[in-house]
């Protein structure tokens, strides 16, 4: 079997199993779950036990016995009724704080597992899908464990402790006892997860397809209603919104059925039972107490069966959500990283010695860069003009290996860029790409994004670099001002500056800036490239615009026309004019 074979039969392993690989994600933290686990069967059995032995004190003490007789009993009965409590609380107390550890240490492997998608793999999942993902999907985990697993355990237990006592007791009614447990906890439940599989995957799908109309709706409101469509993206919303409330209709009368079946067996179970203890009493071979306690044995047992069809249906949803993980968790990554990475030192002034680059975004696709050479010296500020669709953006994201290149180099420090890992380039070559985010909290927060450690001198720095520190003081909640989703309450100047002001505090050895003017009007596009300029001087920059004025400080302008053609420099008005 060739090597190609060998990992897609291994794939589609995976894919088949996606249960089990979520739980291998959590398997980490059974030394907290486990403990759960045993608290949740142990409140079971304190539960089952307190009734039977209830029960037994309740039949010896109307024989009037020896108070010596039943006082081992009434201090189980007050022993049980004090433990079931208390374990109840410990497997909620414990079971909740495993439970969210161990959701939070996977969901941290999921943006992990994200990391190296972007931002090149990330178009492959719409925005919406994604966050439902991210979210619900990674809670799945919390059900499987919470709702799934810990009940299952506490029901295995009873079921085994009840059959063996009712055995032991009177072998046929523990036969018959064990015969309907085992049809109520495994034989139901399996009927649930059957009839609500394929609803499953479609609920999953409806709540996906709800969350990518929502952020429709939200983050394209003026668009939507501009060009009328309004309308049809509300239907859209209600149409997915209809189909999950149907589906969840239909789960829900699944599992009310099927909770319904679990309560004729118990009936049935405890009228078969009585009446097979019935038989024994009077040929003389079964007492009156253990008659009483083979009946509430039997009707107390089914209790621990109870959540069993409701985990059944969860499942289904948890399985639905392992499965779209599995398919996040294995999407390769655009760039590898190689197997022995070489160190990139971060030491003195780099420079970058592009040649020959040869980039496409897709396998089959065109070539974005063809050919592309480029030097950026250490210290120098160089400018890198084109048109859209020319390819400025695509060179950004090989610098910073988020796309890999097939052919040519990019040297840095004199060492090979494809020889290190993307952890190591994004270190030494950041800065402020096309897409750059300005995330809901304060200005603050926006900066030390880039730079956790910095001091507050670094921050009034880097700020007044880019010109936006008089800006912050006139503010009355100054650097604890919260700027909304992307910089909704900032103009587009102030924006771009705040952007630029992270990328300054990250202090980089090779500083790029990707369209730092995108939409902002003429004379404060001019105004802000001056200022980045003269905020970067005397450090390796690369600056990628579309803009030609307030470019009069650049050490080189390099104009990059098409994909395919050489880069052609000129020099800025005073300047040396070098290769």
């Amino acid at each position: 079997m060739s090597p190609h074979t060998q990992a897609a039969a291994s794939a589609h392993g995976r894919v088949r199993r996606p249960t089990v690989r979520l739980l291998r994600h959590l398997l980490p933290y059974w030394r907290r779950l486990l403990p759960a686990a045993l608290a949740a069967a142990g409140s079971e059995l304190a539960s089952a036990a307190l009734m039977a032995t209830a029960a037994w004190l309740i039949t010896r003490a109307a024989q009037q016995p020896p108070l010596a007789s039943v006082s081992v009993a009434i201090v189980a009965v007050r022993a049980l009724a004090l433990g079931r409590g208390t374990l109840r609380y410990t497997d909620r107390l414990l079971g909740h704080d495993g439970v969210l550890r161990a959701v939070a240490g996977f969901r941290t492997r999921v943006y992990e597992a994200l990391v190296p998608l972007a931002p090149a793999g990330i178009p492959a999942f719409r925005s919406g899908d994604l966050l439902t993902r991210l979210v619900d999907d990674v809670d799945a985990a919390q059900d499987l464990l919470l709702r799934v697993l810990i009940p299952a355990a506490a029901a295995g237990t009873v079921t085994t402790t009840a059959t063996a006592t009712a055995s032991v007791l009177l072998p046929q009614a523990g036969l018959l006892l064990g015969l309907l447990l085992a049809v109520a906890g495994l034989l139901v439940p399996t009927l649930v997860l059957a009839l609500s599989r394929r609803a499953g995957r479609a609920e999953k799908a409806a709540r996906a397809e709800l969350a990518v109309a929502t952020l429709d709706l939200t983050q394209g409101a003026a668009d939507l209603a501009a060009y009328g469509a309004r309308d049809r993206a509300h239907d859209r919303a209600r149409g997915a919104s209809a189909r999950i409330a149907a589906l969840e209709r239909l789960g829900a009368l699944t599992t009310s059925s099927a909770s319904a079946v679990v309560l004729l067996l118990q009936g049935g179970a405890t009228a078969g039972v009585t009446w097979l203890a019935l038989r024994a009493h009077a040929a003389g071979t079964l007492s009156a107490v253990r008659l009483t306690v083979l009946a509430v044995l039997a009707l107390v047992s089914f209790e621990a069966l109870a959540p069993l069809p409701g985990a059944a249906r969860r499942l289904v949803a948890v399985r639905a959500s392992a499965r779209r993980l599995a398919d996040l968790l294995d999407t390769p990554p655009p760039v590898v990283d190689p197997p022995a990475p070489a160190p990139l030192g971060t030491d003195g002034p780099l420079g970058v010695d592009i040649t020959d680059l040869r980039v496409r975004h897709r396998p089959d696709g065109p070539l974005a860069l063809d050919g592309v050479s480029l030097r950026l010296p250490p210290g120098r500020r160089v400018v890198l003009l084109g048109a859209s669709g020319s390819g400025k953006s695509t060179l950004i994201a090989a610098l910073m290996r988020f796309v890999p290149y097939e052919a040519g180099s990019i040297r840095v420090g004199g060492r090979e860029l494809r020889d290190c890992t993307g952890a190591d380039a994004r270190r030494v070559i950041t800065g402020m790409t096309q897409d750059a985010h300005v995330f809901h909290t304060t200005i603050r927060a926006n900066l030390i994004l880039a730079r956790p450690d910095a001091t507050d001198a670094d921050l009034r720095e880097a700020v007044r670099r880019a010109r936006l520190l008089d800006w912050i003081e006139s503010l009355p909640d100054r650097w604890d001002t919260l700027v909304g989703g992307d910089g909704a309450t900032l103009s587009g100047g102030q924006r771009r500056r705040l952007l630029l002001a992270r990328a300054l505090l990250a202090d980089p050895p090779v500083l790029v800036l990707d369209e730092p003017t995108e939409g902002l009007d003429p004379d404060t596009a001019a105004a802000v490239l001056s200022d980045i300029l003269d905020a970067t001087r005397g450090r390796t920059t690369l600056l990628v615009t579309h803009e030609r004025s307030g470019l009069a400080a650049a050490d080189e302008i390099v104009t990059l026309p098409t994909a395919g053609s050489e880069p052609s420099p000129r020099t800025a008005a005073g300047r040396e004019r070098y290769r």
